[in-house]
């Protein structure tokens, strides 16, 4: 039994999903993985590759992903079989909230002498009622938990009690619960996210293990990888809990702090060698400036790679700069969101520009050959009425017949689901913002996760939408836009009359649960409807098809990367 320092495990939002009765609705649609959420953040990377380079053994698991792939997969046998000082498991996002308590269950029913650790945006936020869980040992909290990781897991190692480790909150052998300062906050990233990417791929060969390296369930017929730019936004959008306010009250860090443009040029180059997938380039690169962004793109123009690279904007960008994208990413996909049609809700949200200005932004990406061009819309924002939910979907079809009917332009809305974020300002601030909070503690968001739809799921209303209005009128939203699509040619008839059948057979599932649940809940009848259930929750979703990129056929490169494992180079 190979004996490893650290082991990093992913669970599944809901840990029976596959067990359960779960209406998931459109909440994963406009992301990778599935509604079982099962990509694990990419803070799993830096960790693993930085502990490396200090000599620990350090596996992950991507729990999630060995549970759908395989329904005869035995989690608990699993996890009974591994063997390691210390289990990490993920709580990035509130999501898995159920997940990570069970998981953290399991292991402390099989290694009651292991540690349990949490980290993650979510677990920093809840770290006080974390820590009361019997089967929690240490919460590390903050964005960059790589070097007190490693401290962590040298007086685990040297068995003292870890009182110098920064960031992290433990309960001692007493029961009494410590929280260390909160002091580790690197201004400087140079020293993370390395070759983290080449750390992976050795560990998974070495450890004879690629399904639990995957970072989501299809990744190996769709192989999109990211590239983060920041610790830290200088945005404060309304809805989102990884705001500029949210990290200076929450998670300590007053300023965002940046990779090197090298660094990001960097990573692509290596991306490059193994994958010919496309990149995501996370974050705004304008965020620290124009002459940052300016040299991450020039950088990226003299490496030549060929991958598709995916930028996204904040808010519009001069015609200079999507021209220099253009210049050093052929091809490239745009992505902004503006969240609604209208300017006022728009400034609700955080964000402040016209349509006039968005429309620039849009017509200077197609005008400079950008492979795809996306634009999101959001359900469940301030000051937003059902109607003008549905004007944002008139507002699509003003676009499409602006650009008449450009393939490249791929339009998409989704409810705020299944959480308002917490440390979001909307969520900190309910009634400064028109939001009523129907969930605090941790323990809710656990059990919100089982509920029987994604309606109940939903943590928030707002004074303008109940959470039935917003489950409805997304609905007919989503079912509204997959017309205009079919109708402009965005998707092919075949592709819009699945998506039209699966909205329908879900809006009707929803009806039928609401009924279930309004004659007193029967768990009996509920269960009944399970085969039903899953498969509306497995039908295609027409969103997920048109986010995806053109890989072709040879998606990527094993022996070029087993020659550079052998040689180095």
């Amino acid at each position: 039994m190979s004996q490893f320092d650290l082991i990093l495990l992913h669970p599944p939002s809901v840990y029976d999903f596959r067990k359960k009765a779960i209406l998931y609705g459109p909440v994963s649609d406009l992301i990778p993985p599935s509604p079982v959420f099962e990509m694990y953040p990419i803070g799993f990377a830096s960790i693993a590759e930085y502990l490396a380079r200090c000599g620990y053994k350090v596996r992950i698991v991507n729990l999630a992903v060995r549970m759908m792939k395989d329904k005869n997969f035995d989690a608990e046998v699993f996890l009974r079989r591994l063997s390691s000082e210390v289990f990490g498991i993920d709580l990035q996002w509130l999501v898995h909230a159920h997940g990570v308590i069970e998981v953290a269950k399991i292991v402390k029913k099989y290694h009651p002498q292991a540690k349990v650790l949490l980290g993650g945006l979510a677990a920093s936020y809840f770290y006080r009622e974390l820590i009361c869980y019997p089967e929690i040992d240490y919460v590390l909290r903050g964005d960059s938990t790589e070097e007190p990781l490693r401290q962590l897991i040298e007086s685990v190692k040297s068995d003292k009690e870890p009182e110098a480790v920064p960031n992290l909150v433990w309960r001692d052998n007493m029961g009494r619960v410590w929280e260390n300062p909160f002091t580790h906050l690197p201004t400087d990233l140079n020293d993370v996210m390395v070759n983290h990417y080449k750390n992976i791929i050795r560990s998974a060969l070495t450890q004879r293990d690629l399904q639990s390296y995957l970072p989501f369930r299809d990744w190996l017929r769709y192989p999109i990888t990211a590239i983060f730019t920041c610790r830290g936004c200088t945005q404060n959008c309304v809805i989102c809990g990884g705001s500029a306010t949210a990290f200076r009250r929450f998670f300590g860090r007053k300023v965002p702090v940046y990779r090197s443009p090298r660094q990001v040029a960097e990573d692509a180059k290596r991306i490059s060698h193994f994958s010919n997938g496309p990149i995501f380039i996370l974050g705004d690169l304008r965020q620290p400036g124009e002459e940052y962004a300016y040299q991450v793109l020039e950088l990226l123009k003299k490496q030549k790679v060929k991958n598709q690279f995916i930028i996204e904007v904040f808010s519009p960008a001069p015609t200079e700069f999507i021209r220099q994208v253009s210049l050093a990413c052929p091809n490239f996909c745009l992505e902004v969101s503006p969240e609604s049609h209208d300017p006022e809700v728009r400034l609700a949200s955080g964000k402040s520009y016209t349509n006039q200005a968005l429309e620039q932004t849009l017509s200077d990406a197609l005008r400079f050959g950008c492979g795809r061009l996306g634009v999101f819309f959001m359900i469940g924002l301030p000051k937003q009425t059902a109607e003008s939910v549905l004007k944002s979907v008139e507002y699509c079809g003003y676009l499409l017949e602006k650009f008449k009917g450009d393939r490249r332009l791929s339009l998409f809305m989704a409810p705020l689901a299944p959480f308002l974020d917490p440390g979001s300002l909307a969520f900190e601030e309910p009634q400064r913002y028109g939001y009523r909070i129907l969930f605090r503690n941790f323990e809710d968001y656990r059990q919100a996760l089982v509920s029987p739809s994604w309606k109940y799921a939903l943590n928030y209303e707002t004074n303008w939408l109940s959470r039935h209005q917003i489950a409805e009128v997304t609905y007919e939203a989503i079912l509204r836009l997959n017309r205009y699509k079919a109708k402009y040619g965005l998707i092919s008839p075949g592709v819009a009359q699945l998506a039209e059948e699966r909205i329908k057979k879900a809006r009707e599932m929803l009806y039928r649960i609401d009924d279930i649940i309004s004659k007193g809940f029967d768990p009996g009848e509920l269960s009944s409807l399970k085969p039903e259930i899953d498969r509306i929750n497995m039908l295609p979703v027409s969103e997920k098809i048109e986010l995806e990129l053109p890989v072709g056929l040879f998606k990527l490169k094993p022996w070029r990367y087993l020659w550079s494992l052998a040689t180095g180079r």
